[in-house]
């Protein structure tokens, strides 16, 4: 191979100045969405990617601070930070904000989240896990589900009482007992599959719902609804669907398992 021609200095051969160009409406042309995803999440981006259409569909993230151990107390103090991780999001007009995280959206409480949102955004649309649980769920045609989760048994209880106060009915349920968000992040979709079919087949359920977004559930939800022959869906997985929803992208997407259909 040749070599590279030297200069004798530094001169350039073309400095052109104010080169014109055109702008347009940039990524988002249906829809900008914003998600506040905790510092520990390593799942979130790589399900919504699977999820969402390949294009004309915006996602800006900005990382909300929080501890590794999931604890009540830690996940209210999540709720002193919203409002400025919002302000780390750029300057676009979203059509949805997402808070990405479903034990904390319990515990803080979910007007409370969109309240510290509307702080900096004034009316946008607002959605977490557990609203788009609730109306992922009730799209499906679902009332009595199967619930799966990574959490201590404290978490685990307070959640379902959560839940079906907001008008839930969780007979089933099935947990894994892990406190560390990072050790939830590797467990297995194997792992998680056989969980839900072996939750899932009790017939006191007609559905699934597995909660932490840490949770690796959306690229298998296809295949686990074929052999368990009922919807699953999970808190990335409604989430991603309900920001969809909200945000005018009403058209059935296949492959991404029945709810994605609705």
């Amino acid at each position: 191979m040749d070599a590279p021609v030297k200069r004798a200095d530094n001169t350039l051969v073309l400095d052109r100045e104010h080169i014109p160009f055109k702008t347009d409406d940039g990524i988002g042309t249906r829809a900008n969405l914003g998600l506040l995803v905790l510092r520990t999440d390593q799942t979130i981006e790589d399900e919504f990617r699977y999820a969402l259409p390949a294009r004309d569909i915006a996602l800006y993230e900005a990382r909300l601070y929080s501890d590794v151990e999931i604890t009540p107390e830690n996940l209210m103090k999540m709720s002193a930070v919203i409002p400025a991780t919002v302000g780390l999001l750029p300057d676009v007009k979203f059509d949805v904000i997402g808070f990405a995280c479903t034990s904390g959206a319990l515990v803080i409480g979910e007007d409370k989240v969109a309240a510290r949102i509307h702080e900096v955004l004034p009316g946008v649309q607002v959605t977490n896990p557990v609203t788009a649980a609730r109306a992922a769920l009730k799209a499906l045609g679902v009332s009595r589900i199967a619930l799966l989760t990574p959490y201590l048994a404290k978490i685990n209880h307070s959640l379902r009482a959560s839940l079906m106060a907001r008008g839930m009915d969780i007979p089933v349920m099935g947990s894994f007992n892990e406190a560390d968000d990072n050790v939830v992040a590797r467990i297995t979709p194997a792992s998680v599959k056989q969980a839900i079919l072996e939750i899932g087949a009790s017939s006191d359920c007609e559905a699934v719902f597995v909660s932490c977004t840490s949770m690796r559930v959306a690229r298998i939800i296809e295949e686990v609804e074929k052999e368990l022959g009922k919807p699953v869906t999970s808190s990335n997985h409604a989430l991603a669907w309900h920001m969809l929803r909200l945000g005018g992208i009403g058209e059935r997407i296949a492959g991404k398992g029945e709810l994605f259909r609705r």
